[in-house]
């Protein structure tokens, strides 16, 4: 593991490991599979035991290990190898497995901690924001908080050579194995330091992602962050370009002044949000939909009003919605306007295609009352349905063991209110 740099000893700050926390003495190793008598180095000996040519070829033999042949597994494969790292190869095994629905093709070949799974950044997701700093024109670029090396392997990617720094010596050798299992150990340097105490002079860029979970779950007070919120805006001012990744919910009023803001959605689903400094950016937000690349920008138009609900409802993404440019979705579906003032749902008379919106053609708007709801769905042989809601306190899975919907057609409920009137909206999607 030439490429990783070890921390001097000492216990120094502990800033930022997100794909890793340490087991309690005498606990287990999370990031190996194995048990471990102290903080780090067995852990740390028995991972790269399975970057030796007996690891890798009990990794083969436990490609595609099905669900529940662990054991018959095991048993047989510590008649030639050590238990120790037998466990190790098999729980590497399950990480991958895990790890495919972020990293495709790519997760056979990395490497994996339980949190780094968790909590690396999807690939997809990675991919846009390095294209976003190569368009920059980055070339260097300071990943602190780089964990198992998610984002590092986007930006090498994308030509940028990257400096990976984080706390953690088991994550630094895993992001180290990353970067040479995926033909990028060239680009990528991992360094296993205190990000607080890294220089950045030199580097045209650097992106931080805090670690935002402790031992007690996720933290909510930016500045509990691992380092805290107010560090990282001056790590992402210090140098030409900076990118701060934050939780989606952050208040816009925490947003500072200078940063724009850009939350990202993948398959519909908000991934999260980044602090982007330097850009010159006109408007402060921007909304991303993935997997399309779809960017809109705004935040500073008024709420469109509120009307009468017209035969075509609009959702708009999540990302739109925690950007705030639900008008500039309004805006371009030709002046939509919103069923109520304080819900994100808008409704035209006109069908205007968007990748910023689902859009609903309805047939029916009707105060709620499940009895009536039961009866239309029955009469319309209506077995599927898609339950959405917003502004309305019914639990969609609850509602549907009252509904119990047989047939052959489907519907699309959504529940939401309008004023102060509980409401049911049915449709279907447009175009369908």
């Amino acid at each position: 593991m030439d490429s990783v740099r070890r921390p001097a000893a000492g216990p120094g700050p502990r800033a930022c490991t997100p794909g890793y926390a340490r087991p309690a003495p005498g606990g287990t190793a999370r990031g190996a599979g194995v048990s471990s008598s102290d903080n780090g180095p067995v852990e740390i000996e028995t991972f790269e035991a399975l970057l030796s040519e007996e690891g890798r070829q009990l990794l083969a033999e436990v490609r595609g290990l099905a669900p529940g042949a662990e054991l018959a597994v095991a048993t047989r494969l510590r008649r030639a190898h050590r238990a120790e790292l037998v466990s190790a190869a098999i729980g590497q095994e399950r990480l991958r497995q895990r790890a495919a629905a972020k990293f495709g093709e790519d997760a056979g070949r990395m490497y994996f901690t339980p949190d780094g799974v968790e909590q690396a950044t999807r690939r997809s997701v990675a991919d846009w924001r390095a294209r976003r700093f190569a368009q920059l024109g980055v070339r260097r670029l300071a990943d602190l908080c780089g964990g198992i090396g998610g984002d590092a392997i986007a930006l090498a990617r994308a030509g940028i050579a990257v400096l990976a720094v984080d706390r953690d010596p088991l994550t630094c050798a895993v992001a180290a194995a990353n970067a040479a299992a995926l033909g990028l150990a060239e680009l990528i340097e991992v360094r296993c330091a205190d990000v607080t105490q890294t220089a950045t002079e030199g580097f045209d860029a650097v992106f931080t992602d805090p670690a935002r979970r402790g031992s007690r779950g996720r933290i909510f007070d930016p500045e509990s962050y691992s380092p805290p919120l107010s560090w990282a805006i001056g790590a992402g001012r210090s140098t030409r370009f900076g990118a701060l990744k934050v939780a989606p919910g952050i208040p816009h009023e925490a947003v500072p002044e200078d940063a724009e803001a850009e939350w990202v959605s993948d398959g519909g689903d908000v991934k999260e949000a980044v602090l982007w400094f330097g850009t010159g950016a006109e408007q402060p937000h921007r909304a991303t939909l993935l997997p399309g690349g779809h960017t809109l920008t705004g935040g500073r138009l008024p709420d469109p009003p509120a009307a009468p609900v017209g035969r075509y409802l609009y959702e708009p993404d999540g990302a739109v919605i925690r950007a705030h440019l639900v008008a500039e979705v309004a805006q371009l579906l030709g002046g939509a306007t919103l069923l109520d003032p304080h819900i994100a749902y808008l409704t035209s008379d006109r069908l205007t295609p968007t990748p910023y919106a689902s859009a609903y053609e309805l047939t029916d708007v009707l105060p709620f009352n499940v009895k009536k709801l039961k009866a239309l769905l029955r009469e319309r042989s209506v077995g599927t349905v898609v339950i959405k809601k917003r502004g309305f306190a019914v639990e969609p899975e609850e509602l549907r063991r009252k509904l119990r919907p047989e047939g052959a057609h489907s519907a699309t409920v959504v529940l939401t209110r309008i004023g102060t009137t509980p409401m049911m909206l049915l449709g279907r999607p447009a175009g369908a």
